[in-house]
């Protein structure tokens, strides 16, 4: 694996999410109410959370506080079209980091002040392992892309305790030693494969 991999988070970021974009692209019928990884989530509601999230992060790239970025959310993050919001919710929020050079700003979080950068990295990882989740749910290729995973996984493998402890993430789930990094990664997420 090359270690060198383009780890510019805006990059990661709209990599992954444009993979979870194209499987979005691809549900159909009753799939919207399919199980996924994610206890008690269908894959609408998985969608939804995604595409909220990209909400959120449109107005927090364009420096609003969690209030003011949280008044502009809709009732209903996919609409009539889930396909066209999360398509949508993400172009809004690459286009907010765009406007503002994510090397030199915070963004307001509930935990706090923290650099645009890392919240980037962060969206990247949510996409990530919630593609997977979603490819799972539907049937479909669940391989994700290698630099992505091998930038996520060196990015979260050193805050991943403290992730567990803020209850954001379940137990890391045991892989074998000779576990590919797609694995050990969505281990470190409690996906077990």
């Amino acid at each position: 694996m090359d270690t060198n991999v383009d780890t510019d988070p805006i990059a990661l970021y709209r990599d992954a999410a444009a993979a979870f974009v194209q499987l979005v692209a691809g549900v159909a019928g009753p799939a919207w109410s399919a199980p996924t990884a994610c206890a008690g989530w269908s894959v609408r509601d998985l969608v939804a959370h995604v595409v909220e999230e990209d909400l959120w992060a449109q107005g927090l790239f364009a420096g609003r506080t969690l209030e003011q970025a949280g008044a502009l959310l809709p009732p209903d993050p996919l609409g009539a079209s889930p396909a066209e919001a999360a398509r949508s919710a993400v172009a809004g929020a690459l286009a907010a980091a765009a406007a503002r050079d994510v090397r030199h700003h915070t963004v307001h979080l509930s935990f706090g002040e923290t650099p645009a950068e890392e919240y980037a990295r962060q969206l990247a990882a949510d996409h990530l392992v919630h593609a997977w989740d979603l490819a799972r749910a539907l049937g479909v290729d669940d391989s994700l892309d290698p630099e992505a995973v091998h930038a996520v996984a060196e990015w979260f493998e050193p805050t991943e305790e403290l992730w567990r402890e803020a209850g954001v993430i379940g137990p890391r789930v045991p892989v074998p030693d000779d576990a590919d990094e797609q694995t050990r990664m969505l281990a470190m997420f409690g996906r077990a494969v």
